[in-house]
């Protein structure tokens, strides 16, 4: 089983990428939630190249990846799960949990400590929210965001299976929940009970500080509700709050790679969320 999870681990992850991407793609142009305010093609170009970049820059510093990473927990017994009894698929589910449990709490430190409020802002520099918002990260984070996963991993002792789910739904569901898409009221409800939705991750994409450090999950919504984080509607409605951030409004800061590069490193008159 191991084996054949490193062997189809890309093509996993790229058939997941590739489905839950044009599905959702698909599903903004039929039945978008907001008008779009911004080219659709100098956006989608620019946060598509950020994706080839961290991609090819997690291949070259993490050629094992994440799953990789818990291979070698596994043969090595390293981590809680593997001191202790434990049925495998209680594994499998726990850690999945856990894993979404500790990204929920690397996402509201990255708020919180300016240094890594200022690599994170460029998720948040987007002037537009849609599918693409969710791959917008700049390299510094993803960096950052793969040494703490593979702490957590290694702490934990993720099984490798559990590894490889989680990882294919923090990327789903980054897409999903980041969707310009208008989804049926009665449904968006009973689904945030369990995950995070649109509607409810696109208030943390408000200009409003307040409403920005709320709705920090990315894949299950209960660390929301559990750490009194969760808000469930904006001030203003969804179609007309404002998104992004106010510093970042010119389209060569805030669209084009360039400009989004660097943002980590330019000051401005708001250096954390909070």
């Amino acid at each position: 089983m191991k084996d054949w999870i490193l062997q189809n681990e890309s093509t996993l992850r790229v058939i997941t990428f590739t489905g839950v991407f044009f599905v959702i793609a698909l599903w903004e142009w039929l039945s978008p939630k907001r008008k779009r305010l911004q080219s659709l093609t100098a956006r989608w170009v620019n946060n598509l190249a950020l994706v080839v970049i961290n991609t090819l820059l997690v291949r070259l510093l993490f050629p094992m990846a994440a799953v990789g990473i818990a291979l070698i927990v596994s043969e090595q017994q390293i981590g809680l799960l593997n001191l202790i009894e434990i049925h495998p698929i209680a594994a499998v589910t726990l850690s999945v949990i856990l894993l979404d449990c500790a990204i929920y709490w690397q996402h509201r430190l990255m708020h919180t400590v300016p240094l890594l409020w200022r690599m994170h802002r460029v998720h948040h520099a987007d002037p537009e929210f849609d599918v693409t918002t969710g791959l917008r990260f700049h390299p510094l984070e993803i960096i950052i965001s793969m040494i703490y996963k593979t702490l957590i991993i290694a702490l934990l002792g993720a099984p490798v299976l559990a590894v490889l789910i989680f990882e294919l739904l923090l990327n789903a569901g980054s897409l999903f929940n980041h969707g310009n898409i208008n989804l049926n009221a009665k449904l968006d409800n009973a689904l945030r009970r369990i995950i995070v939705t649109p509607d409810m991750h696109r208030i943390h994409h408000s200009t409003d500080n307040i409403e920005s450090n709320r709705n920090f999950g990315f894949a299950l919504s209960w660390w929301d509700y559990l750490f009194s984080s969760y808000q469930k509607i904006p001030s203003l409605a969804h179609e007309e709050m404002h998104i992004g951030l106010d510093e970042y409004r010119d389209p060569k800061d805030a669209v084009f790679i360039t400009g989004v590069l660097s943002i980590p490193f330019i000051n401005t008159h708001k250096k954390t969320r909070d």
